[in-house]
């Protein structure tokens, strides 16, 4: 365990042992596994006590099955935090997952973790996504990812893109400082 870093009050939830192993290696913290989408009532349960007293950042990995785990979750347990890391950033010769991402990455995604409203706002739609290039370009995807980076909300495509944009209540100001950052990014 790392010294010298501030102990994170909320509880992590992760998918499996070795995401255990590598977000307890990054930041001092109390973590909680899923064991895979394999869990039942009982877990949900427990996470409910446990965002009650603690709260909950729920950091899966950037895949399928990860994005499952976190919606199944955030749609039973209310009010949890999120931490997303990209694919890249999770991916060691073919193998998507937490446990392949750098400590330093992990410690960013989870203290840039951001909190699942219920009331979200209506500020973006795929119109807006379409006149930032996020959508109906060639390299739309690849803008879409950055921009998700970025914000730290993760990716996945337009209609989940505004989803998360108006979900994690992400302002005009920060949605144009992503995109600038995104086009900087695809013009080298």
């Amino acid at each position: 365990m790392q010294r010298g870093f501030t102990m994170i009050k909320e509880v992590i939830v992760v998918e499996g042992r070795d995401d255990i192993t590598a977000v307890k290696g990054a930041l001092e913290c109390d973590v909680i596994q899923t064991h895979g989408f394999g869990y039942g009532r009982r877990l949900i349960n427990q996470l409910k006590d446990i965002q009650k007293k603690r709260g909950l950042i729920v950091f899966t990995d950037p895949d399928y099955m990860g994005k499952k785990i976190r919606n199944d979750i955030s749609s039973q347990v209310k009010g949890v935090k999120h931490a997303f890391l990209s694919q890249s950033k999770a991916t060691k010769r073919d193998d998507i997952g937490i446990e392949n991402a750098k400590a330093e990455d992990i410690r960013t995604a989870i203290m840039n973790a951001r909190p699942d409203f219920e009331e979200k706002t209506n500020l973006f739609n795929e119109a807006m996504l379409m006149r930032y290039g996020l959508t109906g370009r060639t390299d739309s995807k690849s803008k879409r990812e950055i921009v998700g980076d970025v914000l730290k909300i993760g990716h996945g495509n337009a209609k989940q893109m505004v989803n998360k944009l108006n979900g994690f209540k992400i302002t005009i100001e920060e949605f144009e400082n992503a995109i600038k950052s995104a086009e900087e990014i695809l013009k080298k």
